[in-house]
């Protein structure tokens, strides 16, 4: 079973992406620089407007794919769900490295925290609207599974052209 949330969100010049166990989406429309987790502010949801759908699989152990997409760059940062996540926060969802859960954790046990970031994202973050796909899953997705979803949910993100590319990266 899979089942996925669209989240929009905003860019802030002060989005530094350093965090070494963290990376957070917050709906506060402000950002100072000791927010180094924060990739995106002005969210449209917090970790409690999250799907049930979502949210069942999740608290069942599921897997979590968090895909970023802004100016045709795309990150994929994977985790794990628990029967722990409260999904309470109204304010934030936060993805962590580590297996610590507060109201606002979404994933555990991430591969990634906003300073693994590609760093040729981060300036894009600065900016304009962001594009957030969560995506929920029973079973763990490989990179190429979950760039389906996304291209079946948002044909225009990448082009043909945009792949190839990528592939040869």
């Amino acid at each position: 079973m899979i089942a996925t949330d669209i989240i929009t969100c905003y860019g802030h010049e002060n989005v530094l992406a350093k965090h070494r166990t963290t990376l957070e989406i917050t709906r506060e429309n402000f950002l100072t620089k000791r927010g180094d987790c924060i990739i995106c502010i002005n969210s449209d949801k917090g970790a409690v407007h999250l799907s049930s759908e979502v949210k069942s699989i999740l608290r069942n152990e599921g897997y979590g794919h968090l895909v970023i997409m802004k100016d045709g760059l795309i990150e994929i940062v994977t985790g794990r769900g628990s029967r722990d996540l409260p999904f309470s926060s109204d304010v934030k969802m936060i993805v962590r490295k580590s297996d610590f859960i507060s109201d606002g954790t979404i994933l555990i046990k991430a591969n990634k925290s906003a300073r693994d970031l590609r760093r040729d994202m981060i300036p894009k973050l600065r900016r304009g609207e962001v594009k957030v796909l969560l995506i929920a899953s029973q079973d763990p997705l490989h990179d190429n599974e979950v760039l389906r979803i996304v291209v079946n949910l948002f044909p225009s993100v990448l082009n043909p052209s945009q792949l190839v590319e990528d592939h040869g990266a």
